[in-house]
C-alpha cells in the first residue's frame, strides 16, 4: 500500500520559515522523482519544486527560487521542503508527489501552511 505522509505545516508570521517532510512507503522511493505541490484557496495545483530520483538535480518554481530547497534522504524514504522567507502568497496546502517513470503518480494528504501576522 502506497502512502505519503506530510508533516511540519502550521502557522508562521511573513519572513518565517517552515520545513515540510514526507515519508514514504509502499513504492520503490529511490527510483521515484519527487515533488512538491500547493494548492491555494481558489487556484490551481501548482508544482513548487522536484527532485530527481538520484537526488542530484532539482527544479523550482519562479515563485520560491532562492527561498525554498527540496532535498531527499533515499535511506529514509524521506523528502523535505525547506521553506524560509515566507510570504502570505506561500498560503497553501502543500502536498507531497511521487512520480515513477513512466506513469505511477502517488499523492500524500496535503499539510496546510499559513503565512499570517
Amino acid at each position: 500500500q502506497v502512502q505519503l505522509v506530510e508533516s511540519g505545516g502550521g502557522l508562521v508570521q511573513p519572513g518565517g520559515s517552515l520545513r515540510l517532510s514526507c515519508a514514504a512507503s509502499g513504492f520503490t522511493f529511490n527510483s521515484a522523482a519527487m515533488n512538491w505541490y500547493r494548492q491555494a484557496p481558489g487556484k490551481e495545483r501548482e508544482l513548487v519544486a522536484t527532485i530527481a530520483s538520484a537526488g542530484g538535480r532539482t527544479n523550482y518554481a519562479d515563485s520560491v527560487k532562492g527561498r525554498f530547497t527540496i532535498s531527499r534522504e533515499n535511506a529514509k524514504r524521506t523528502v523535505y521542503l525547506q521553506m524560509n522567507s515566507l510570504k502570505r502568497e506561500d498560503t497553501a496546502v502543500y502536498y507531497c508527489n511521487a512520480f515513477i517513470f513512466p506513469s505511477q503518480f502517488y499523492w500524500g494528504q496535503g499539510t496546510q501552511v499559513t503565512v499570517s501576522s
